[in-house]
């Protein structure tokens, strides 16, 4: 029997969805333009200076520097010692997180959240690749989560893409799962393990069952790597109808909430923002930019706002017209 999910478009994500993206992420940059030293910066050079392969600066001589990087044209011509400084560019390796809980199957205009987490992660595996660098990703659900190591490898990427597509094909009611928050913190937990420094951590989820064991895995994470969390959100869960009904599940049991009633929009509210409070608040302790996604727009536009575009190779400027590393 043919499977009905592939003529469910917005609800379920097909492998050809997730293909597709490929070009779309191309024009999309983790890094814009903000200093060297900012999480979202733009390629990530190392602070040590030598024998890279960017060029930073001619300049004066210094007691230390190795004499091999002197510039005898410049010295020549300037009667002093000069010396060519270069910026040691570093192989990054980057690590998705992709959330397909029961609470991700959730969406009032255009697609799910499960479908706009599952595009943002391709997306992204699809830039990390196309600048040079590793991608590995840790996809997972109300049961289990499954890990691929960071790989420059395309078949790496379509493994990735086919873990979340037969994650996310999983959801639904009735079909055996329940939810369960504390998959969140194992999931994080695990990717704290494999990031041990020097990583690029994407983290894309809404976030439900986030708490202080979520907030210090954060911030452990956070010490040694750059994270970025993509917070993936409806409207309608933060801006409930003045006159509506809606059915809420946990994949087993069901009640109907008449959300017309305003004791009962501004409980959903309170509890929303309570919940979200603490996850914003990581970018003022620990710098994690929060970033939200909404499944009601388009992802790859979103993504391109939110996090900028490649400059032009024809535009002015430095390197603009390079290959970035993980996130650039």
């Amino acid at each position: 029997m043919a499977d009905v999910t592939a003529s469910m478009p917005g609800v379920y994500v097909s492998f050809d969805d997730l293909l597709a993206l490929e070009y779309r992420g191309r024009k999309v940059s983790f890094l814009p333009r903000q200093s060297v030293r900012s999480l979202l910066s733009g390629r990530f050079a190392s602070r040590m200076r030598g024998r890279g392969l960017n060029f930073e600066e001619i300049r004066d001589y210094r007691s230390g520097d190795d004499v091999r990087s002197i510039d005898w044209k410049v010295t020549a011509r300037l009667q002093k010692p000069h010396v060519r400084v270069f910026n040691e560019e570093r192989d990054r390796p980057a690590l998705l997180v992709v959330d397909q809980r029961l609470s991700m199957f959730f969406g009032s205009r255009r697609a799910m959240k499960s479908v706009a987490a599952a595009e943002a992660a391709a997306i992204s595996a699809w830039r990390i690749l196309g600048a040079g660098d590793r991608v590995g990703a840790i996809v997972f659900d109300d049961r289990e989560f499954v890990e691929f190591r960071p790989r420059r490898s395309r078949s790496t990427v379509l493994q990735i893409l086919m873990a979340i597509v037969a994650h996310n094909r999983s959801l639904g009611v009735g079909r055996g799962l329940s939810a369960s928050p504390s998959m969140l913190n194992k999931a994080l937990q695990q990717a704290l393990r494999r990031a041990l420094h020097d990583a690029a951590v994407i983290i894309i989820s809404d976030f439900d069952g986030a708490d202080q064991e979520t907030r210090k895995t954060i911030g452990a994470m956070a010490r040694h790597n750059d994270v970025v969390a993509l917070l993936v959100h409806d409207p309608l869960q933060s801006d409930l109808p003045a006159t509506a009904s809606m059915t809420v599940t946990d994949g087993e049991l069901q009640i109907h909430l008449e959300v017309g009633r305003e004791s009962v929009r501004r409980s959903i509210s309170e509890a929303l923002q309570e919940r979200l409070k603490g996850v914003f608040a990581w970018t003022r302790e620990f710098g994690v930019p929060v970033l939200p996604l909404s499944a009601a727009e388009d992802t790859a536009q979103q993504l391109r706002h939110l996090l900028g575009t490649l400059p032009s190779r024809s535009g002015r400027g430095g390197g603009h017209g390079q290959v970035g590393a993980s996130l650039g």
